[in-house]
């Protein structure tokens, strides 16, 4: 029974993953028809700039997005993991903000000096802000015993972040920066080809690492105590999951800005489809989910109003926010039962 919840669960999700792929191909400002799209697909482009659109735009658009969020919801299961704490995720801790808040120093930096900025750059300005703000949450996390007070602190850490950086951006004088107000609020707009290449190449490579640990994520969700009797070496194994984590929060947040509330969201929502703890199921399910998740609100984000685009961030706190209201309830209601 258990085998076949799990089979059917990974079937919904690439087919829902398929479905907002393909949606997000044909809808936007431009409705260009799903025939259309296949044959501009398999290189029969009868419209040039329909193929441009699709070619150009929303596929490269729509790839970052499945695979951004499905790194952004690993690394939200892993902090869960690591603080043994539902709520806890990279926008809920401040990561995010801090990776913002480096990335936006580095780029008014460069454009102010009439310098290229490449995509490993970003990444590496990103991982440096959010293991900062890691540092940070961590020295809070031996300080205080209420969990709780961490995730007040976390939230803190991340407005500071925010604040930071909205004070740069807005004081910019150059056009260029200036337009990176839209990129401080969460979008997956202007993805190339060759951001694709390289976020893939992160993400997969991380979410693999991760998928390999499996089994000691496993023992260590049973306890400390009995994951350091199964052989399991703690520091070490905290250690990665900080850095894998980082990379994943940090490679999202270089590309689309801080996006919210998928990393809690997504794996208690995928733990409820499963019926199941279990890494070795949850791992690959949440990255599915995270794809899923940020295909459908990266839709809605680009044709509620269009032209007009909403910020990504917008679209997955609706959706996200009450996930994580109902799931604190939830937990509310066993603990007193």
């Amino acid at each position: 029974m258990a085998k076949r919840r799990n089979i059917a669960a990974f079937m919904i999700l690439t087919a829902l993953a398929l479905f907002f792929l393909a949606v997000n191909l044909c809808a936007g400002s431009v409705s260009i028809p799903f025939d259309q799209v296949l044959g501009i697909l398999g290189g029969r482009a009868s419209d040039p700039v329909f193929s441009d659109i699709i070619l150009q735009i929303r596929f490269p658009r729509a790839l970052a997005a499945a695979i951004l969020g499905g790194g952004l919801a690993l690394s939200g299961y892993m902090l869960q993991t690591f603080f043994h704490n539902p709520i806890a995720g990279p926008f809920i801790l401040g990561i995010s903000s801090g990776a913002k808040l480096t990335v936006s120093l580095v780029m008014v930096f460069f454009l102010g000096q009439s310098l290229k900025l490449g995509s490993l750059a970003l990444i590496g300005a990103a991982f440096a802000g959010a293991m900062i703000s890691m540092g940070f949450v961590l020295l809070m996390a031996r300080v205080m015993d209420r969990m709780s007070m961490l995730i007040v602190s976390g939230v803190m850490i991340g407005y500071i972040c925010s604040a930071i950086t909205d004070f740069v951006v807005t004081f910019a004088e150059d056009a260029d920066i200036v337009n990176l107000h839209n990129w401080s609020k969460g979008s997956f707009s202007g993805i190339s080809w060759d951001n694709v290449v390289i976020l893939a190449v992160v993400i997969f490579a991380a979410s693999f690492w991760v998928f390999l640990m499996s089994k000691p994520i496993s023992a260590y969700q049973m306890g400390e105590a009995y994951a350091q009797n199964m052989g399991l070496n703690i520091p070490l194994f905290r250690c990665l999951l900080v850095l894998l984590s980082s990379v994943l929060s940090a490679c999202v947040t270089a590309f689309a800005g801080p996006v919210s509330f998928v990393g809690i969201a997504v794996p208690h929502l995928v733990k409820r489809l499963f019926g199941t703890s279990r890494p070795l199921l949850l791992i690959p399910g949440c990255f599915l989910g995270g794809a899923v998740f940020c295909l459908f609100c990266d839709l809605l984000a680009r044709v509620l109003f269009a032209p007009t685009e909403l910020s990504i961030s917008t679209v997955t706190a609706v959706f996200g926010a009450p996930v994580v209201i109902l799931m604190m309830i939830r937990s509310k209601k066993e603990k007193a039962g």
